[in-house]
This record gives structure tokens, sequence and C-alpha cells, in this order.
């Protein structure tokens, strides 16, 4: 599928910059829907899918353009994987500063010595007049007692990935990409836009 330029569901300016460096061998003009001012989507659903499919079909009709929306969050196992979708709202006023506060208060508060946990993103490509499609990534990890690395965004300073002695505040954008529940997402979503 040729796509010149598409749309992506996101106000969050560091998810934006890291779509932006995975689409650039594509030659792919990147817009937020801040830049077209478009609203944010209310996210209803109780799944990942169904949040980013929600996001991409409402900002694809509204734009008449392709919209690749994402929805991806932490689940920590000890917490019934929450925050999952609730991810960015469990953090107050999106300050995940507090909101890693908060998780690692609430992880140590429930008493399980489980810090097994993993990331899941779900990106849903709308196109006007075809089938949203879907590709999904993960990556399993532990959560860390404190946060360590300034680099990321999110709950990236409290996340080990497995195989891995240091979290993804430590990792460059470069690396993290190639491993991430994003990366590995956006590895399908790329192989399917080269035709593979």
């Amino acid at each position: 599928m040729k796509i010149e330029k598409i749309v992506v569901a996101s106000h969050n300016q560091g998810k934006i910059n890291e779509i932006k460096t995975m689409l650039e061998p594509f030659h792919i003009t990147v817009v937020s829907a801040r830049e077209l001012d478009l609203p944010d989507v209310e996210e209803t659903g109780t799944t990942f899918e169904e949040n980013s499919r929600l996001k991409a079909e409402t900002l694809s009709k509204l734009s008449g353009l392709p919209c690749l929306a994402d929805d991806s969050g932490l689940c920590v196992h000890a917490l019934g994987n929450r925050p999952g979708v609730y991810s960015a709202r469990y953090a107050p006023e999106r300050d995940f500063a507090k909101g890693m506060e908060m998780l690692l208060g609430e992880l140590a508060a429930s008493g399980s010595s489980d810090r097994s946990a993993h990331f899941s993103c779900v990106l849903a490509l709308a196109v006007p007049e075809n089938e949203t499609k879907i590709f999904e990534g993960r990556v399993d990890g532990t959560i860390t007692t404190e946060p360590q690395g300034n680099g990321g965004f999110g709950y990236d300073p409290i996340f080990k990935p497995e195989g891995y002695g240091v979290t993804f505040g430590n990792f460059d954008s470069a690396e993290k990409n190639k491993i991430s529940h994003r990366g590995r997402a956006f590895g399908k979503f790329k192989a399917f836009l080269e035709g593979k």
C-alpha cells in the first residue's frame, strides 16, 4: 500500500517524534492530530485494540487521510495487569514521575514479590474506504524498585526489558525502537508497507 501522508492520532510529542523517525525511510509525511486541529478522541474501549481502532477510524473520517493510532500501556502482573489501557490516565495530570511513584507504592503495598510486567502496543491503520489493519507488539520485563535513567517517556525509567540489565530510561531512542513494544508493532506495520 502506498501512503504519502499520514495523520498520527496523538498529541504526545515524544510518541510523534518516535513515529516520524520510524517512518523516515518510507518518505511518508507525518502530521499530528494537533497540527490539523483534530480533537482528542475519547478512549472508551476496554482493550488496546478497541482504543487504537476507535482513534484511527474517527480521525481518518474527520481528515480524509490515512490515520495511524496506537494504544499502548504498561501491564503489571501483580496488579492484575493494571494500569494497562489506563496507563496515561493513571499518572495524575499525565505527570509520569508521580505516576511511577504511585505505581511503585501500589506494588510495594500489594505484598507481592512478583515484579514481572509487559508493555503492549496495538497500532491501527485506518485508510478511507479500506479495512482497518491491526499490528501488535509486546515486550516482557520487570519493574525496578526505583526509576533509573532519564531517557524515553512514560514509565520507561521503571521498566527493565527481559535480557537487559538496564531500564528503557537508559536506552537511546534507536536502541529502544529495536526491541520495544512499539518498535515490534511498527516492524509489522513496516513489513505491511513493504508488501511483505
